[in-house]
């Protein structure tokens, strides 16, 4: 059984992959101070909980977060016995080398985005994803990660506007029921969620424009059916998209080990 674990900047997603499927996905917060007991603890008491009895003998790990990646390796060498591949590593081999200014180091997050969409959908891709930045990774026809945009999330722009300005409120992103707001509140969620279809729709334009090749445009994170309801911005919407992406580069680090 592997233990695919997405650790991203604000939250982790701990999936079990019996190698068909996933039978059992948890999500929690993201802190670097979390010990490798306190991840164990917190699994284990889940999994008993929903009656998930497998033995976990193989462990993948992408993160965000650097400082999280020193207790993930324990908590996978003292509890399973393993030593996780870790995305971004040179140890983990990617199906596709990423082609980018030389030094340049991709994020893990983009470049499991890549391997779970060219697997997927093929290549000549953008994969937009809705996390706390929000980004735009574009695949090659061969499935390389071929460079990308970042802008800031959905979520961080609205803390931004209230953490800065003492008059703006706290809001939640929604589709605002016209585009002028009445009130402060509609004011606010207007200017996000409009600002966001018009961001989303310019840069994948002007990326398909650059490249000169017909393209699909592949929408993962959690608020991509939000946009995705009013505007037809993406071509199809993958909400498991990046652990999709760490059990293809699991397969393939394990299919390189038995030819070598």
């Amino acid at each position: 059984m592997l233990l695919a674990i997405d650790c991203g900047n604000t939250n982790t997603v701990f999936s079990i992959w019996d190698g068909t499927e996933f039978i059992a996905t948890w999500r929690t917060s993201t802190e670097w101070q979390r010990t490798a007991d306190q991840y164990y603890v917190w699994l284990s008491t889940l999994m008993r909980f929903q009656k998930v009895d497998v033995e976990i003998d193989e462990v993948i790990v992408s993160s965000t977060v650097p400082r999280v990646v020193f207790n993930l390796r324990v908590f996978a060498d003292r509890y399973y016995n393993c030593r996780p591949l870790v995305v971004g590593k040179s140890d983990c081999l990617l199906p596709a080398q990423p082609r980018v200014d030389a030094g340049t180091q991709v994020g893990p997050d983009r470049l499991v985005n890549t391997a779970g969409a060219f697997d997927r959908f093929g290549g000549d891709l953008i994969v937009v994803d809705f996390g706390t930045a929000t980004t735009f990774d574009v695949v090659a026809s061969d499935g390389a990660y071929v460079g990308g945009v970042i802008a800031p999330g959905v979520n961080l722009s609205l803390e931004a506007l209230h953490n800065a300005a003492a008059a703006l409120p706290h809001v939640d992103i929604s589709k605002p029921q016209a585009v002028i707001g009445t009130n402060t509140v509609a004011c606010m969620q207007s200017g996000v969620f409009w600002g966001y279809i018009g961001l989303v729709r310019e840069i994948c334009a002007r990326i398909k424009a650059e490249r000169g090749v017909p393209m699909q445009v592949i929408s993962t994170g959690g608020l991509a059916p939000l946009f995705q309801q009013s505007e037809k911005l993406f071509d199809a919407y993958d909400d498991d998209l990046t652990i999709h992406g760490l059990t293809v580069i699991h397969k393939y680090n394990k299919v390189a080990a038995v030819r070598t």
